[in-house]
C-alpha cells in the first residue's frame, strides 16, 4: 500500500501564517503568574485523590550543552563545568521526592521521557545516578516507553551502555542537515559517520525504535542539498523521522541573532524543501503522521493513528492518551487533567524554591469549561484528523453547530481548498489538510482573537 502524499505549494503558500502548534490548549502565551506552587500542589492532591487517576507520563529536563546551535529555541544552559551539572542533578533528586511523595505509589508511569538541552551530555555515571532515582520514587509499567534525546557529539560506547543499562528503550537523536556549510553556520558539526556510529550502536544494543530529527528552513540550504540528506538518512533508515520547521524567532532567542536574514532560504524555497521531504518519504513508504512525523508502516505511532489512540502534549504525538503529565527540572511544564503548572525558566531560582521545600511552579493555568470543551476538539483534530460532531456532543455535552457556529464558518473556505471534507456529522481532514493541521484547528481556538490585539509576533509560521 502506498502513502504516497502529493504536496500543492501554491496551497501551503497561501495558509502559512503565524500560528500555534497547540502543544497545549490554552496555548503557553496565556499562562499566568498568578497560578503558582500552592495551587500546583493542592491540584495534585485532587488529581491524586481521585477513584482512579490517570496513569503517569513523566518529563525530565536536563538544560545543558556542551556549545550552543544556534538554531535552538529549547531553554538550555550552555556550560563546560562539570560541578554546575552534578549540583544541578542533586537539585532534581530533590524535585523527585517533592513530587513522588504526593504522588500514590500505585500509579504507574506508561512514558518517560528525557529532553533537554543534551541529556546524553551527562556522564554515563550521572545517567546512571539519575534513573536509579527516579526507580526508586516511582512505580514503572512493564510496557513503558522510555526515551532520551541524545547528541551524537561526544559520546562514547560508556553513553550507549548506560543508556541500555537503565531502561531506555526508545531513542530521539539531533541531525538536522547533513551539509558542510549549513552544519557550519549553525555551530553544529556532526559527521555521517558519527551518526551512523551511534545509530548503529544503539541498533546493535537491541534498540527497535530510534528517532531522527532534521529541520528545513535552515541557513543555506537548497532542494539539491536537502536531497541529499534525506536520501543519507533514508539509508540509515530510521523508525521515525520528525521533519521540523526552522523558526527565525530572534525576538525570543536572542542568540539567532547571528543567522543573517540573507542566509535564510526564501518563502518558496522553504516551502519547497518541505515539498520535497514530504514526497520522498512517503514515496520510501514513510507514513506521514501529520504535522512534522513520519514513522515506518509498522510503527506504534502508525499503530495509534490507525486505532485513533494518538495523543498530543509538549512532547509532541504519543501513544500515551489521557496520562498526567508531570514534567521535573528547570521550565519544565506538567499537565494534569485541569491544570498546566511550568517551572521556573532561572536556574537561581529553581535551586531556591527547592531549598525552601517547595514546587518550582513559576506560572501555570487553571482551565475552564470552554478550555476543557475546545482542547478535546483540538486535540481529537490533531491526532485522529477527523472529528466525530456527534461523539463531541456526547462527550462535552454541547450543541455542537451552535457551540462552534463560528469555528463551522471559519472552516467553510478550508473545505473550499480541499483541507478537509465535511460529510454525516463528520469533519474528515485530508492529506493537504494534515500539513495544514495548525490553521484547522486555529478555527477552534477562542484566544486568536485577543493575540491579534497584541504587540509583536506571538507564534511561529505553520509552515
Amino acid at each position: 500500500m502506498s502513502h504516497f502524499i502529493d504536496v500543492d505549494v501554491e496551497m501551503l503558500q497561501r495558509y502559512d501564517r503565524p500560528g500555534p502548534r497547540y502543544t497545549s490548549y490554552p496555548t503557553a502565551p496565556h499562562f499566568s503568574e498568578t497560578f503558582g506552587s500552592t495551587q500546583y500542589a493542592e491540584e495534585i492532591k485532587v488529581t491524586n485523590g481521585a477513584d482512579t487517576p490517570p496513569e503517569l507520563s513523566l518529563y525530565f529536563h536536563l538544560p545543558f550543552c556542551k556549545s550552543l546551535c544556534y538554531f535552538c529555541g529549547c531553554t538550555t544552559v550552555i556550560t563546560q563545568n562539570r560541578e554546575r551539572i552534578a549540583s544541578y542533578l542533586d537539585y532534581l533528586d530533590k524535585e523527585i521526592r517533592l513530587v513522588a511523595e504526593r504522588i500514590n505509589p500505585q500509579r504507574r508511569v506508561t512514558q518517560l521521557h528525557w529532553g533537554g538541552g543534551t541529556p546524553s551530555y551527562l556522564e554515563p555515571d550521572e545517567i546512571k545516578r539519575l534513573f536509579e532515582t527516579i526507580r526508586s520514587h516511582f512505580h514503572f509499567a512493564k510496557d513503558a516507553e522510555v526515551s532520551i534525546e541524545i547528541d551524537p557529539r561526544g559520546m562514547k560506547e560508556a553513553h550507549l551502555d548506560a543508556i541500555i543499562d537503565v531502561g531506555f528503550n526508545r531513542i530521539s537523536m539531533g541531525v538536522q542537515d547533513f551539509d558542510p556549510q549549513v552544519q557550519k553556520t549553525i555551530n553544529r558539526i556532526q559527521s555521517e559517520e558519527l551518526t551512523r556510529w551511534v545509530f548503529d550502536g544503539f541498533r546493535s544494543r537491541g534498540i527497535d525504535s530510534i528517532n531522527l530529527d532534521l529541520i528545513y528552513g535552515l541557513p543555506h540550504q537548497t532542494v539539491a542539498s536537502f536531497e541529499r540528506t534525506l536520501a543519507r538518512i533514508i539509508d540509515i533508515s530510521p523508525d521515525r523521522l520528525a521533519v521540523f520547521s526552522y523558526a527565525h524567532v530572534p525576538w525570543l532567542k536572542k542568540h539567532q541573532e547571528v543567522i543573517t536574514e540573507s542566509s535564510l532560504p526564501d518563502g518558496q524555497v522553504k516551502l519547497d524543501l518541505l515539498k520535497n521531504a514530504v514526497e520522498t518519504l512517503t514515496r520510501e513508504d514513510y507514513v506521514f503522521i501529520g504535522m512534522d512525523h513520519f514513522a515506518k508502516p509498522g510503527d506504534t505511532l502508525v499503530q495509534a493513528l490507525k486505532e485513533k489512540k494518538l495523543y498530543r502534549n509538549f512532547q509532541g504525538y504519543s501513544t500515551k492518551w489521557g496520562c498526567d503529565l508531570y514534567a521535573l527540572g528547570m521550565s519544565g511544564i506538567s499537565q494534569l487533567q485541569n491544570v498546566y503548572a511550568q517551572n521556573t525558566k532561572e536556574l537561581p531560582l529553581y535551586y531556591k524554591a527547592l531549598d525552601e521545600g517547595k514546587l518550582p511552579t513559576h506560572r501555570g493555568y487553571r482551565l475552564t469549561e470552554d478550555d476543557r470543551v475546545r482542547r478535546y476538539v483540538i486535540t481529537k483534530i490533531m491526532c485522529d484528523f477527523e472529528l466525530d460532531m456527534a461523539e463531541v456532543e456526547t462527550h462535552c455535552d454541547i450543541d455542537f453547530n451552535a457551540y462552534f457556529a463560528d469555528a463551522l464558518e471559519q472552516l467553510e473556505p478550508l473545505a473550499q481548498d480541499g483541507l478537509l471534507e465535511r460529510a454525516n456529522q463528520k469533519i474528515t481532514i485530508t492529506d493537504t489538510g494534515r500539513l495544514l493541521i495548525r490553521n484547522i484547528a486555529m478555527a477552534f481556538d477562542e484566544y486568536l482573537k485577543g493575540d491579534e490585539q497584541k504587540s509583536g509576533p506571538m507564534y511561529s509560521k505553520t509552515l
